[in-house]
């Protein structure tokens, strides 16, 4: 059995309210004054607490004195023989208490009778609440089934866009991975390349730097020579001009003897122009050694430029590498963005899709509590 809902005396207080309003108190009465409970157990609580109200509190009797008790029990012997002749009058005094008892119970009857036509009246009220109740539980069922179908087919909907959401997805992950691949290998051929340039700028760095130092060293060969003819040059200017300072002092001392002198002189002039045709041929030496230096110079000057240019080619196609290979970079990283933008919107489109399943469950919840 369900335990009761309300006590005793919230019920009896009830009662109390609708008797000072001057109403019938009926069980749908008291449970329409007390938002509840099961009318047959209210009116009787009510019916009890009229019964305790109107009892009669039996007050505490005297005993009786001891002459009282024995001239009762002289009496009593007495009474005896009157008690039949009571017994008689009795009887017919009974029969006169039944025939209005009977007339009491009749009214009582009629009263239940009106009082039952008053319950029926107060239940009829309640069962016309109930019946709007219900209507308005019937509406709010309909709307929450629209409302649950609504919810189906945007499910329904959410489901296609994730399944097309994720075509979508698996389609920009498999194009990533092949721009990828194709990335690793432009990577790999562009290092290779690049490795390739490198190692044979290397080399040509290194061949240009060992003919130029086999240039520098030709170059300072030739210095080192062109220095040791200028020195045999001065030597022979030296000695020149140590035979014209001879052939003074032999003239200031031999001024007497001039024939000899004029031999002596004669053969210094001869020595003279030879040695001045040596110091022509050592002069034309030189020049054809200077001549050379500056054809080497010039050449080197020539080579050099043209292994700078080699340098800069070489460097602008390190340059032009490097930047393809950031392109690449670039790209791949637009794709990862893409990617990652896609996954976000899947994310976003997964949780809606929860929080729709938690509102479904919210309203099949509250329609079954309102149920």
């Amino acid at each position: 059995m369900r335990p009761a809902t309300y006590e005793p005396e919230q019920i009896i207080e009830a009662g109390l309210a609708l008797q000072a309003e001057g109403r019938n108190i009926t069980g749908f009465a008291l449970r329409s004054r007390t938002g509840g409970g099961n009318p047959g157990r209210l009116r009787q609580i009510w019916d009890d607490y009229l019964a305790s109200q109107s009892t009669v509190v039996a007050e505490p009797v005297a005993e009786l004195p001891v002459e009282v008790a024995e001239e009762v029990k002289a009496v009593s012997t007495a009474l005896a023989d009157r008690i039949s002749q009571l017994a008689t009058e009795l009887n017919d005094k009974a029969v006169r208490a039944a025939e209005r008892r009977v007339a009491e119970v009749t009214r009582a009857a009629g009263e239940q009778t009106a009082q039952a036509e008053r319950e029926l009246a107060d239940a009829a009220l309640t069962v016309d609440d109930l019946e709007e109740k219900l209507d308005e539980l019937q509406d709010e069922n309909e709307r929450l089934t629209q409302a649950l179908e609504s919810e189906r087919s945007m499910r329904q909907q959410q489901d296609v866009e994730m399944a097309q959401l994720k075509e979508r997805l698996a389609a920009a992950e498999e194009n990533a991975r092949l721009r990828e691949e194709r990335h690793q290998e432009q990577k790999t051929t562009l290092q290779d390349a690049l490795s390739k340039e490198q190692a044979q700028h290397k080399a040509t760095r290194e061949d240009l730097q060992k003919r130029l130092e086999q240039i520098s060293a030709e170059a300072d060969a030739r210095t080192e020579e062109l220095k040791s003819e200028r020195d045999k040059v001065n030597t022979l200017l030296t000695r020149l001009e140590s035979q014209e300072n001879a052939l003074v002092s032999e003239r200031q001392q031999h001024q007497a003897t001039r024939e000899t002198l004029q031999q002596r002189l004669d053969q210094a002039v001869a020595d003279a122009q030879e040695r001045a045709g040596e110091l022509a041929l050592e002069r034309d030496r030189v020049s054809s050694l200077t001549a050379r230096l500056e054809s080497q110079e010039k050449a080197s000057s020539e080579q050099l430029v043209r292994m700078g240019r080699e340098i800069a080619s070489l460097t602008d196609r390190c340059t032009q590498l490097e930047n393809q290979r950031d392109d690449a970079r670039l790209e791949t990283m637009g794709e990862k963005e893409t990617v990652a933008a896609l996954r976000g919107e899947a994310e976003a489109l997964r949780r809606q899709n929860q929080s729709l399943m938690a509102a479904l469950s919210g309203n099949k919840q509250t329609g079954g509590q309102n149920a």
